[in-house]
């Protein structure tokens, strides 16, 4: 599979991007493979999602995972590993959701630096977004971004927490429940 070689516009992107077998994100233009992920990050993806689908089952929010598409301005498509949205244009949506109110990236060696600097840098540019959370597997470090009345987000650390609220959907989560299924100090 060759990459397109000019920088693309969104539309050119998105064709190209359907014909792949694997996930590829956009930066001004630029295209950035996915890489896999390892069995860690698929247990903690895999348990924020279900706890989030069944806390939001009667509310008007939906959650989702990383096989779908955030779309930041005009020039970036990204891959959050688990996003809730209640936008009523973003729950109609079938490929490219814009609204999400809460986005969750698990943190792992390759893609901590990215998740912490431009990615969060790009989701900030989001109205909607109005919680971003940081997981990391490996040291349990969980911390949590909230946008303020100021239109900046502040750090919450839930690192050493039994639970916390997710205020922007009212729901919380558990650390017991995020971690659950793996092993302590599991890295491998």
């Amino acid at each position: 599979m060759a990459l397109p070689q000019s920088k693309l516009s969104i539309s050119e992107y998105l064709d190209w991007e359907n014909r792949q077998e694997g996930r590829h994100e956009l930066y001004r233009g630029e295209i950035f493979a996915m890489v896999g992920v390892r069995r860690v990050h698929g247990i903690v993806c895999g348990n924020l999602f279900a706890s989030l689908k069944q806390q939001l089952k009667d509310s008007p929010c939906r959650a989702f995972t990383e096989a779908l598409k955030v779309q930041v301005a005009e020039e970036s498509i990204l891959y959050p590993d688990v996003f809730v949205t209640c936008d009523p244009a973003d729950l109609k949506t079938d490929y490219i959701f814009r609204a999400p109110t809460l986005i969750i990236e698990v943190l792992s060696e390759s893609t901590k630096a990215f998740d912490r600097g431009l990615k969060f840098a790009l989701y900030r540019r989001l109205p909607s977004l109005q919680e971003y959370l940081l997981v990391d597997p490996d040291t349990r470090l969980v911390e949590l971004f909230r946008r303020g009345g100021d239109d900046l987000f502040t750090l919450h650390d839930h690192t050493d927490s039994a639970s916390f609220p997710l205020s922007s959907i009212h729901c919380e989560l558990r650390l017991e429940e995020i971690f659950e299924g793996l092993e302590s100090g599991a890295s491998s």
